[in-house]
């Protein structure tokens, strides 16, 4: 049950990284919905491979097919099916890798887990599985913008190693945010950074970093206390993309060093609408949203898979050399960018559906 996300708006994504392909079923989907491939193809190019030196030489034209649920371009109301070939698979550049561990992978836990793995490329634990959360991030999008066309998100990178952006509450659009291959909306800040990341890859290294996303437009009422809390399933949707290592909405870690004083978010009459005077709480209160503006941040570790040597061990418990092989990204935070937005679209859709389904009034 580990593939399936969501209650209402449920997503089951499938493949792996060298097999035949990626794809995605969707059920819950509302009928007829427009949707076209174009519209989907357009997010699977924000993450696909090669868009820059900053990025795995992979090359993928990760071109999607919609095999179900969609009838001249409207969706049905039956599941949906979506699915992207891998055309640039290369299996054999693991094969020294079978045995072995390598660091901060998922290979010796995989073999915990199930006594059994695919070697090739991490199998189902990599990366590349997030082809299909990003095309159902297209249709969860379009359905938000027909539900509620006042969403807008803003998600951009706002760390690279200890290069960091200044903390900013503007609404960056994401016209800026794509401008760069980094896409991190500061262009003088997004040279530093792209200087890092290459300096790393030319060293045979890697960095990690921090997404910053913000949302806007998001009604007030949406999450299910007290276990599907909004935040709890904005964490959850963030820490199950792989490489994440932390999450925090709002003031975050930082509000620890407050008062209760300074925390609280008071309340206050503008436009005619029940506001709050700041932020802190990042557009959740008690679970619920409150009709402010979501900001949350999502941390991410260095790519794994680095060109220098590495002590492990392998199946046999032997001492062995490891260096990495294939095709990978010395960051992932560029990439990174599009999944994030995708999997915030997914909670919200789900628990605006929700929402809908359980007040009448």
């Amino acid at each position: 049950m580990g593939s399936i996300f969501g209650k209402l708006f449920q997503i089951s994504t499938f493949g792996e990284s060298h097999g035949a392909g990626i794809g995605v079923v969707i059920d819950g989907c509302p009928s007829q919905l427009p949707i076209s491939p174009e519209e989907i193809q357009r997010e699977l190019d924000r993450r696909r491979p090669g868009q820059s030196a900053l990025s795995t030489p992979r090359n993928e034209g990760d071109r999607v097919e919609i095999l179900s649920g969609v009838y001249q371009g409207i969706t049905t109301g039956t599941p949906i099916a979506l699915l992207v070939r891998n055309t640039d698979h290369r299996p054999q550049a693991y094969d020294k890798l079978r045995e072995q561990f390598r660091p901060s992978h998922a290979d010796f836990t995989y073999i915990a887990k199930y006594g059994f793995r695919n070697p090739e490329g991490g199998g189902r634990a990599s990366a590349r599985e997030t082809i299909g959360r990003v095309a159902a991030g297209a249709i969860a999008k379009k359905v938000l913008a027909t539900l509620c066309p006042e969403i807008a998100f803003s998600c951009y990178v706002e760390s690279v190693a200890e290069i960091a952006m200044p903390q900013s509450e503007t609404f960056f659009p994401q016209s800026e945010i794509e401008s760069v291959p980094v896409r991190c909306p500061i262009s003088e800040i997004a040279e530093k950074m792209e200087a890092r990341i290459k300096a790393a890859r030319a060293n045979g290294d890697s960095v990690g970093g921090t997404i910053r996303c913000k949302i806007r437009g998001v009604p007030a009422g949406l999450g299910e206390p007290v276990f599907d809390r909004l935040e709890a399933d904005l964490a959850k949707a963030m820490l199950c993309i792989p490489a994440t290592k932390g999450f925090e909405i709002g003031s975050g870690f930082a509000g620890t060093l407050l008062c209760g004083s300074q925390h609280n978010d008071a309340f206050e009459m503008r436009d005619g609408k029940i506001r709050t005077a700041t932020n802190r709480s990042g557009g959740v209160q008690g679970g619920i949203s409150n009709g402010e503006e979501i900001s949350f941040r999502v941390a991410f570790k260095p790519t794994p898979t680095i060109a220098k040597a590495q002590q492990s061990v392998n199946a046999s418990g032997e001492t062995c050399e490891v260096i990495g092989h294939g095709r990978h990204d010395p960051c992932v935070l560029p990439r990174a960018v599009p999944i994030v937005e995708s999997m915030a679209a997914l909670v919200l859709v789900d628990h605006l559906l929700r929402q809908r389904a359980q007040r009448v009034f």
